[in-house]
């Protein structure tokens, strides 16, 4: 599996964030009224309608999970996943832990966030197949 990037980012409407990235190139897949996932040349964008983004309720609800909204990561093949999950676990930073989302379906993949020096969250992901990314 190549390496690709993954950026979550609020927007104001499904509708239109959806139509301008199609304009640009981009195709979509999983997606609910909340949130969709576009594929972008090979990177994952996660676009979550949230209203004018107020960083002082960063948060929404994915399979009863809280998460946070505004974040990005990257999306590894499962050896490289474990060994950096392992690294940040042995340096005794706070991670959210580990968690497994989709189960059974599409699109099953497991994923823990950690924040950088900055405050920023970041999401590190391993799907169970990699041809799911962008399925629906």
């Amino acid at each position: 599996m190549e390496t690709s990037f993954h950026m979550s980012l609020p927007c104001l409407s499904i509708k239109e964030t959806k139509k301008f990235y199609t304009t640009i190139g981009a195709t979509f897949g999983r997606a609910t009224e909340y949130w969709i996932d576009a594929n972008l040349y090979g990177h994952q964008m996660t676009f979550i309608k949230s209203g004018k983004f107020n960083f002082n309720s960063p948060n929404y609800v994915f399979e009863g999970k809280i998460l946070p909204s505004f974040h990005f990561g990257i999306i590894l093949d499962p050896e490289t996943w474990k060994t950096i999950y392992a690294k940040l676990k042995a340096e005794k930073l706070e991670l959210v832990s580990e968690s497994q989302f989709l189960s059974g379906k599409v699109g099953e993949h497991n994923s823990f966030f950690v924040k950088d020096p900055n405050d920023y969250m970041l999401e590190f992901k391993t799907f169970k197949d990699a041809n799911d990314m962008f399925k629906s």
